[in-house]
């Protein structure tokens, strides 16, 4: 007995041997769950921070005057009460880095535009640092302030005021166009918009017009003193030709004769001279347009 209780401690696997390590199975688990945070955590930290939601206008970045900010909050009012649709005006300082779409679509999600079951928001924001506006439609309203109406509003509404400086101007008239094509008359924008497109700054086709016919005066006028003397006029000398009364000089220093009109060379050269508001539980799936001026 002994002897076999000798050999059974002898025997590899005993009970005083360690159990078995199994943390190197989960070793290629943790490797990947380092790689996953490094590739997502660059994501997170380059996240523009969201503000409050502290009213039907949220100027943070301070671009909108005071007596606008007053008529556009009264106005997104008395327009809510009427249709329940719900639409809120941004602005921000920078997006951080951030494109606007994926910014503007976590406001509208964290502010919950609109109401619940409906869907019925609008955010309208503007990053001026980055030169940047957006349109965000909730899923309710894509099928009426469409894709392409909040393009016409950003190109042919915002922009143009942007541009001058007038940021107050150009939000408030974007803010009546989306009330306009939510009340129904999104055609009024469309016929607008190809008004606009249609009809240049006044003068424009006489300035064309005047262009043109300098420019082929230039053209055909030097082309006609440069070969007809020589086809129809008479041969004074080297390079020296009489027509129409004028003298003219080819290849030589000009002159004229008789108060006539010369030309030194053959051809021509042109020279280039509000607070205790809050959204109702509605969402967005990145409906509407984007733009920049």
């Amino acid at each position: 007995m002994a002897g076999n209780a000798g050999r059974r401690s002898a025997v590899p696997g005993s009970a005083t041997a360690a159990p078995p390590d199994f943390r190197h199975r989960f070793r290629p688990f943790g490797v990947a769950f380092a790689l996953l945070l490094a590739l997502f955590f660059p994501l997170i930290a380059s996240a523009a921070e969201l503000p409050a939601l502290t009213g039907r206008v949220v100027d943070n970045a301070g671009i909108i005057n005071a007596e606008s900010t007053t008529a556009l909050v009264r106005k997104l009012a008395d327009f809510e009460a009427k249709s329940s649709d719900q639409i809120v005006v941004a602005t921000i300082p920078s997006l951080d880095g951030e494109p606007i779409e994926p910014y503007a679509n976590r406001l509208f999600r964290a502010w919950h535009l609109g109401q619940a079951g409906e869907d019925n928001g609008i955010l309208l924001l503007v990053a001026p640092s980055d030169r940047k506006m957006r349109i965000e439609v909730g899923y309710g309203l894509e099928g009426t302030l469409t894709d392409l109406h909040a393009k016409l509003i950003i190109e042919n509404t915002m922009v143009p005021a942007f541009r001058a400086g007038d940021f107050s101007g150009g939000i408030s008239r974007a803010v009546d166009d989306i009330v306009m094509v939510l009340e129904g008359n999104g055609a009024e924008l469309e016929a607008r918009a190809r008004r606009n497109q249609n009809s240049g700054p006044p003068g424009a086709d006489i300035a064309a017009i005047l262009f043109i016919a300098v420019w082929a005066s230039l053209f055909f006028g030097g082309f006609a003193f440069a070969i007809l003397p020589r086809m129809f006029g008479r041969k004074l000398g080297a390079g020296r030709y009489e027509w129409l009364g004028m003298t003219f000089h080819y290849g030589g220093r000009s002159g004229s004769s008789g108060g006539g009109w010369s030309s030194g060379s053959s051809g021509w050269s042109g020279g280039s001279s509000g607070g205790g508001f809050s959204g109702g539980g509605g969402s967005s799936g990145g409906g509407g347009s984007s733009g920049s001026w």
